[in-house]
Order: structure tokens, then C-alpha cells, then sequence
């Protein structure tokens, strides 16, 4: 714990810039528990020569006060094969960590709490992927990034809900097997003609919504435009307005400025989006991910004091999901 975490004035003074941006989507009463771990944290990374990567789902104290880097977990995968810091604070899941430390093999690689995992993720192994291969001798593998490194390992190529389409047709191929997420890969495959082989895995964040409750939201709201993430259920996307990545969908509020708008995916990242574009309102039917949230201001500051918990890989199977991470990086 940091070991004086009073909102002095000196404190006050240091972080007025970050809650003027975020006052918006922090009430003022939370501010004084918040700040001094935003000034201890900010202070301990140019102390350790650190970096914050920090996924859209981050809570906006973090996303937007400590973080030096933030995006979906494409953008992430980028920055962090970019930056010429000794150590890098994963604010996420497990698989983006290991994501950042088989592209900064080097690094010191930290996630502040190595309970924050992924349902998504856990919902395949390796041989799971062996065992495909041989179901389907020689049609290629696409993994999404939301996957451990043993699976990446085992994949041709890797991709984000982004520029999967794009990646799907690089390969060239009349078939792939897209793994692991069934409602990703069922999107994918209406936007090509290229057959795809799915997996039944599912986030536990956007299977919960419903196109009823979205049907209910629009009928109490007027001029509403809802915006989903491509792993939601076929019915809840076919409500929807737009479809899109996380980045995809910051970008359509910040281009498009609807009056109101209902973000289809965690909770979080309608607050992240908010602090930045406050003349549309955001209505949140708030869908929390219990593993995003083990990541706090707290656990980010004993992470860099203590440098652990460290994300550590297996040297031959970092080789091989270093490979399918690249392969997707240089397509773009």
C-alpha cells in the first residue's frame, strides 16, 4: 500500500490537470482517495523508466491519469512493441500482458494482479488447437489476441475484432478455422466469403446483453444510436447501428457525434470515451468485467514498487506466438 496516501495540497496541486479532465465521469467526493496514488504512480514510472499500457476497459482514474499508452488491445500490441521503456505496467488481462512481453522479450513485464484473466481466453488450450489441425489437415489458423501465448503458439496468425475480415482474407484460402470467439467469428464470416471453421467460446461481458433490453433502452430514449462490439450475439448485433472494434467504435462517437448513444460492450469505455467527447450523452447499461476490474490505482502503484507480479513465457512457446503476433502486425 502506498505509504501516504493523503490528499495534501501538494497532491491537490499536481493532479488538478487530470481531474479537469475527468470531472466529468469521477465525482468529486471520489477524487481525494484517487489522487495520491495518480501522483505517486506518475512519479514511481519516471523513477523505474516505466510505462502504463492500459486497455479501453480501464477505469477512467486509470485510462486517462496514469496511463501513457492506451487503446484496444491491437493498438496496445503496437505501442508496446515501440516503446524504449525498461518496464511495462499491463493495465488488463493476462493475455495482453504476455502479448506485451513476446514483443519486449527484454522487458520487465508486469500485471498488476495475475488474477485478471479472461473467459474468453480460457475457453481453449493448445491441444484444442491440435486437435482441430488434424480435423481439418491443412486449413490455416486465425487466433484472436484475446487468447493465452501457449495458444497463440499453436496458430499461423493472430488477429483483433478490428482487422479480423482483413487478416481472414490475406491468408487467400477458401478456409480458416477462427478461434476462439463463436460470435466474432459468425460476424467475420458475413462480411467474406471465405468459410469459416468457429470455436464456441464467449466473452461473459458481451453475451450477457440482449436484444430486448437494447430494443427497451431505444424505445425510453429518443434519437439513440446504439454501437456493438462484435462479441455480442448475432441478434444483439442486428439492433444494433454500427458494429466495430473498440477503437472502431471510439472513433464513430468522436466522428459522428450522435445526441445519445449506448455502447454495447464493458461499462468502462463509455466513461473513457465521455471524459473526451462531452456533448453526447452516454447511456450505460453498465456490463462490468470482473477481471478488467481487479486492475486498480492501488495494485498499479505496489506493482512497479515491488516490480512484480512479472509475466514470464516459455522461451519455445514465445517463439512461436511471437510469430503469429508479428505475422498480424506487419499486414497492418
Amino acid at each position: 500500500m502506498l505509504a501516504n496516501p493523503d490528499y495534501t495540497p501538494e497532491v491537490a496541486a499536481a493532479t488538478a490537470p487530470y481531474y479537469d479532465h475527468v470531472k466529468n465521469v469521477i465525482p468529486a467526493v471520489e477524487w481525494p482517495v484517487h489522487a495520491p496514488y495518480i501522483a505517486a504512480i506518475n512519479a514511481l514510472k519516471k523513477e523505474r523508466n516505466a510505462v502504463v499500457l492500459a486497455h479501453n476497459y480501464m477505469t477512467p482514474e486509470i485510462f486517462h491519469c496514469v496511463a501513457d499508452i492506451t487503446g484496444d488491445s491491437l493498438a496496445l500490441a503496437r505501442r508496446a512493441a515501440e516503446t524504449d521503456a525498461d518496464i511495462i505496467v499491463l493495465a488488463g488481462v493476462h493475455f495482453m500482458a504476455e502479448t506485451a512481453k513476446l514483443l519486449n522479450p527484454g522487458k520487465t513485464v508486469l500485471i498488476p494482479d495475475m488474477r485478471a484473466g479472461c473467459s474468453l481466453a480460457e475457453s481453449i488450450t493448445a491441444e484444442d488447437i491440435r486437435k482441430l489441425r488434424k480435423k481439418h489437415p491443412g486449413v490455416p489458423v486465425v487466433t484472436y489476441v484475446n487468447t493465452s501465448a501457449d495458444v497463440k503458439a499453436e496458430s499461423d496468425i493472430c488477429c483483433t475484432s478490428g482487422n479480423a475480415v482483413a487478416i481472414v482474407e490475406s491468408l487467400d484460402c477458401e478456409e480458416v478455422i477462427f478461434l476462439p470467439d463463436e460470435y466474432l467469428a459468425n460476424y467475420v464470416a458475413q462480411q467474406t466469403d471465405v468459410k469459416i471453421i468457429t470455436w464456441k467460446g464467449h466473452c461473459e461481458v458481451h453475451e450477457r446483453f440482449t436484444p430486448q433490453e437494447l430494443e427497451d433502452y431505444r424505445s425510453s430514449y429518443d434519437e439513440l444510436t446504439i454501437i456493438a462490439h462484435p462479441e455480442c450475439p448475432p441478434d444483439v448485433l442486428a439492433v444494433a447501428d454500427f458494429v466495430g472494434s473498440t477503437a472502431q467504435m471510439s472513433r464513430y462517437v468522436e466522428t459522428w457525434r450522435p445526441k445519445r448513444v449506448l455502447m454495447v460492450t464493458e461499462c468502462s469505455m463509455s466513461d473513457n470515451v465521455a471524459a473526451d467527447v462531452r456533448d453526447v450523452e452516454f447511456i450505460r447499461p453498465c456490463n462490468l468485467c470482473p477481471h478488467m476490474k481487479r486492475i486498480t490505482l492501488a495494485r498499479i502503484y505496489e506493482s512497479l514498487e515491488n516490480l512484480e507480479p512479472r509475466v514470464e513465457i516459455d522461451p519455445q512457446v514465445a517463439e512461436k506466438a511471437r510469430r503469429a503476433v508479428e505475422r498480424m502486425l506487419e499486414h497492418g
